[in-house]
């Protein structure tokens, strides 16, 4: 059997890449929307890709399962379980659970496991030169390292009212039957720690069925239901805006990327009809070298793990966007962006660029320390605004400071004063910058950046 985990650390995403060697055939489990890699790792290892799996609809990330179908022949086969708003509408091989789908000498038997969603699917491996006992179980969103999927995305991103419940419901029923699996059996799944598909995951990407048994949480509470549920659905992290898109757009036709895309670099006068037109403009820079000089409008999301994220948040899939970003990341980025659907990057200009376009027209900011914020405290008339989670606001906060979380604070700009001091701060600067360039960007010039964040007030 040939085995290989592909990471993408950006949304802690987990695909794989399983061969039977005799065969020289492989599958692909969850793969990410750029295939390149999966073509890649199967022509270095002289197989063939003819199978593709996928665990469920995902809502963080846009499937390559079609894109990868149709570069290299293989069959897709996806889930058949849930109601019928849980179809996916392209064509495909329909599987359900207890259903076996051979690869060489390898077995995927599919098992239900509904709970994250409800049509979600595991596969069990067995390696069949090896021992007739199943070896790996992809569990996709059901079971993470140390968590399991989170049942409230469907109603808190989606708008689909009454499902947690339901999915809590389903979700503990599962675990039953996962906790009666050998507890040799290894767990791979699809999500490590950071991503928004549950509240406690692990960063060690696999695990076994018996450690999860004495190490889950969830798995200690299957004998008390309302227990478990009400710990389930509690102080799960806020769902990303573009989770919702990716539900649609991982069920329906939709246009495939094969390739990643060429990028154009802008002249100025290229840059001066894009700042006309009002599109957006995102700075890739860290978050430091944006406060040193920046274009007013401009959004500052800075190229780390959580780009794609922020971006998901702030960009609406039918508008044209642009970068400011050093040529070498420019293909970085542009995966990231495919990787929920953002297709729509039409340019970018680097930060040498930058400067010699907008000459003279640079705002800047200085981050205020700890003294200053409590100076601003006892003197009074300052609003203090903490853009962090309302999970992480509930574990503590600055004394009267307010919670406006950033991803929503395009839409809570009402609740930001304008007639006195505003303080804006998260765990440890990321975030606050983001907040920083978003409400400048909406004409805010009374905002301080505490960016030392909670991280230094509380120490």
């Amino acid at each position: 059997m040939f085995f290989e985990l592909v990471y993408d650390k950006s949304l802690a995403q987990a695909s794989y890449v399983i061969g039977c060697q005799a065969g020289g055939v492989a599958a692909v489990i969850d793969p990410k929307r750029d295939v390149d890699t999966y073509l890649q790792i199967a022509k270095a290892n002289n197989m063939k890709i003819t199978h593709i799996f996928e665990t469920h609809i995902h809502a963080d990330f846009l499937s390559g399962a079609r894109e990868l179908a149709a570069l290299t022949g293989a069959e897709m086969y996806l889930s058949d379980e849930g109601d019928e708003n849980w179809k996916y509408e392209f064509p495909h091989n329909k599987i359900k659970g207890g259903d076996v789908v051979k690869l060489g000498n390898l077995n995927f038997e599919v098992i239900h496991t509904p709970g994250h969603t409800p049509e979600s699917v595991s596969f069990l491996l067995t390696d069949k030169p090896a021992s007739s006992e199943p070896v790996m179980l992809f569990t996709g969103d059901f079971v993470f390292v140390g968590d399991v999927g989170r049942p409230d995305l469907l109603e808190q991103a989606a708008g689909l009212k009454g499902t947690q419940d339901i999915g809590a419901a389903q979700m503990f029923d599962s675990l039953h039957d996962f906790a009666k699996l050998g507890d040799f059996i290894q767990v791979w799944p699809g999500h490590g720690a950071g991503s928004a598909c549950g509240k406690a995951l692990g960063a060690v990407p696999s695990t076994t069925v018996g450690y999860e048994k004495i190490r889950n949480w969830a798995l200690q509470l299957l004998n008390d239901k309302t227990a478990f549920t009400k710990e389930l659905l509690a102080d799960q992290p806020e769902p990303p805006r573009y989770f919702a898109m990716m539900k649609k757009l991982n069920k329906v036709e939709r246009k495939l990327v094969t390739e990643v895309p060429q990028i154009k670099n802008l002249s100025k006068a290229d840059f001066d009809q894009v700042k006309a037109s009002g599109a957006k403009v995102i700075d890739t820079r860290p978050w430091q070298d944006y406060a040193k000089g920046f274009l007013k409008g401009t959004l500052s999301i800075t190229n780390n793990n959580s780009f794609s994220t922020w971006m998901g948040w702030y960009i609406n899939y039918d508008e044209s966007f642009y970068l400011v970003a050093e040529e070498a990341q420019i293909e970085d980025l542009t995966r990231k962006l495919m990787r929920i659907g953002l297709d729509n990057l039409a340019g970018y200009i680097t930060p040498a660029q930058l400067e010699a376009y907008e000459a003279g027209n640079l705002a800047s900011f200085e981050p205020i320390d700890k003294a200053a914020v409590e100076a601003a405290r006892a003197k009074g008339n300052t609003q203090i605004v903490d853009v962090r989670g309302a999970a992480e606001f509930k574990k503590g906060h600055i004394e009267g400071a307010e919670n406006h979380f950033v991803g929503k604070l395009d839409q809570n700009l009402g609740k930001i004063a304008k007639d006195k001091p505003v303080i804006i701060h998260c765990q440890s600067g990321a975030r606050a910058a983001i907040a920083y360039s978003v409400l400048v960007a909406n004409g805010f010039d009374n905002i301080q950046n505490y960016a030392g964040g909670w991280a230094d007030y509380s120490a």
